[in-house]
């Protein structure tokens, strides 16, 4: 038996006692967490004890406290259940929706399955913002995903269109960014266009190969099922029954951009993603991303999809170092 407690030394007035029973010890493991790591954040947010008895967790105090801590764990046990790894960003969102008063969100966030990648991963929504961007591109023809980097716009629309594709949907997916130069001329570096621009479009390669495995990818590369290239190379073509993914998009200027969206063909979806804050177009060049959310909010059949920074999904020691940053430069401004 482990017991963790953490009291206030306030007299308690509304006693609850939950009792949440695993299948088994690698279940308890799994939502417990390495050494009960799980538990203890649970400790530092919800004023209760908590027990381990090898495939039970008793949790009893307050009924405040007692109550949203069991919730968050028989959430947890749902997703485990589904075939989904339980990780410190689970525990850590979950606890922050429940306290930010969201906590009824949490089942449907947990849910559906939107594809099992080669690794047999299953990949899913893990935020609200990731779950309204998923709903969005399903029922629209366009889509934007604007938001900060580690939001998962680009693997999240590239998940969606391999399923698309596996689903006959669509006949050929299509992945696209524009070439900006940023510190080195594309006319220096070694090899031919094509090597030239490989480096650009590499994010897209690595996640589509973790999607679908190196095999079927190359397979469908060689046949033109899938194709990788560089904004520049959609001008003048109609793009039909197919499935266009324009990463990077902070870096088009606004002709770009305009060409890439009346490229659009009878059945096909557009996916749009980019970050405002990293935008390396010289200076007084207008952002054709940051134009087109402005001009097309009201275009029907069109969804601009804006993530915040907690939709970023990050390693705890990240998450740290990040907020360990955060206050550091504030404390350099108050200085």
């Amino acid at each position: 038996m482990k017991y963790f407690e953490r009291w206030s030394g306030v007299c308690l007035q509304n006693i609850a006692e939950e009792i949440i029973e695993f299948t088994d010890r690698s279940e308890a493991m799994a939502l417990l967490g390495e050494r009960d790591e799980y538990i203890r954040v649970l400790m530092e947010n919800f004023d209760a004890r908590f027990i381990s008895r090898g495939e039970a967790l008793e949790i009893s105090g307050e009924a405040s406290a007692v109550e949203p801590a069991a919730k968050i764990i028989r959430e947890l046990q749902y997703l485990y259940r589904q075939g989904n790894a339980i990780t410190m960003h689970e525990v850590r969102y979950s606890i922050g929706l429940v306290k930010g008063g969201k906590g009824e969100a949490l089942h449907s966030l947990f849910g559906d399955t939107i594809l099992v990648t080669s690794r047999g991963r299953h990949v899913r929504p893990k935020t609200l913002g990731q779950r309204v961007y998923v709903d969005a591109i399903k029922k629209n023809s366009i889509t934007f995903g604007v938001g900060p980097a580690g939001t998962g716009k680009t693997y999240l629309a590239v998940v969606l269109a391999c399923a698309a594709l596996r689903n006959r949907e669509v006949e050929r997916l299509i992945l696209t960014r524009p070439a900006v130069e940023a510190g080195e001329k594309l006319g220096f570096l070694p090899g031919d266009l094509q090597e030239k621009v490989d480096p650009y479009l590499r994010p897209l390669y690595d996640a589509l190969q973790d999607i679908i495995g190196q095999e079927l990818y190359q397979k469908l590369m060689a046949k033109g099922v899938i194709e990788i290239a560089p904004l520049a190379y959609m001008r003048g073509r109609t793009l039909e029954n197919a499935y266009v993914i324009l990463d990077e998009a902070q870096n088009t200027t606004s002709k770009q951009m305009k060409m890439f969206l009346t490229r659009l063909g009878f059945g096909s979806k557009m996916v749009v993603t980019g970050d405002p804050g990293q935008i390396d177009l010289p200076r007084g060049v207008t952002s054709g991303l940051l134009e087109a959310t402005q001009v097309l909010k009201n275009v029907k059949g069109i969804e601009i999809v804006k993530m915040e920074a907690m939709d970023v999904i990050r390693h705890d020691v990240v998450a740290r170092i990040v907020e360990a940053y955060d206050r550091y430069e504030e404390r350099q401004r108050d200085e």
